[in-house]
């Protein structure tokens, strides 16, 4: 949890302290898988720090020791789901670079699918969970993150070049990040979804081309 997206974090979501040594570690990934179970069974309105305890297998003061209140341990929650997947994004963009730019988008459009419809209803949970918080500084966080190392994996190339790359890769993201979770907050089946897929990798293709330079 000694993450980038923690310097802005609000006052009173942030952590009392962050896990140091491997025990603490696992003692905290508990109590956020357990945050997980408690939000999916019983939702946000029902989720206390004593259930979240209870099914991590952990006392209230372990829990306190780490989070003042369940608004700081869900913020924490988003926090690091955050964190792991502007990960695998910055990984798919190093993997990519210097790629032609299809793979590049293809790449993309299938990291930031996966990471988000494989487990949906984790997806919808965190959502709704952190619709009362100010979470500008995460989105904001993530944001800077993955514009970098998009931009700069599409900056790389080795078939295009881009007069305004700043605004191609803005259209780029949100588009594939709007489609993604307009298709999970749907609920849409299996053969929707990958045909939506398609579309989207067409669509998002056929722009990068008519961008270039």
């Amino acid at each position: 949890m000694d993450s980038h997206l923690a310097a802005r974090t609000p006052p009173p979501l942030s952590p009392r302290k962050r896990p140091r040594q491997a025990r603490a570690v696992v003692t905290v990934d508990a109590i956020f898988e357990a945050t997980l179970q408690v939000l999916l069974a019983e939702g946000m309105r029902h989720l206390t720090t004593t259930r979240v305890a209870e099914r991590a297998g952990v006392s209230v003061g372990t829990m306190y020791q780490y989070f003042p209140n369940k608004q700081a341990l869900v913020y924490a929650l988003n926090e690091r789901s955050l964190e792991t997947l502007a990960d695998r994004i910055e990984a798919t963009c190093r993997a990519c670079h210097a790629a032609p730019v299809n793979r590049m988008v293809e790449a993309l459009i299938e990291t930031y699918w996966r990471a988000k419809t494989e487990r949906p209803e984790v997806t919808r949970a965190l959502y709704r969970s952190v619709a009362e918080m100010d979470n500008t500084a995460l989105i904001e966080s993530f944001a800077q993150r993955v514009d970098a190392a998009t931009t700069e994996m599409l900056a790389s190339a080795t078939d295009a070049t881009f007069t305004d790359l700043h605004i191609v890769n803005l259209t780029l993201v949100t588009v594939i990040f709007g489609t993604v979770r307009n298709a999970f907050e749907r609920g849409v089946s299996d053969a929707v979804s990958h045909a939506l897929k398609q579309q989207l990798l067409e669509m998002c293709l056929a722009y990068m081309q008519a961008a270039m330079a």
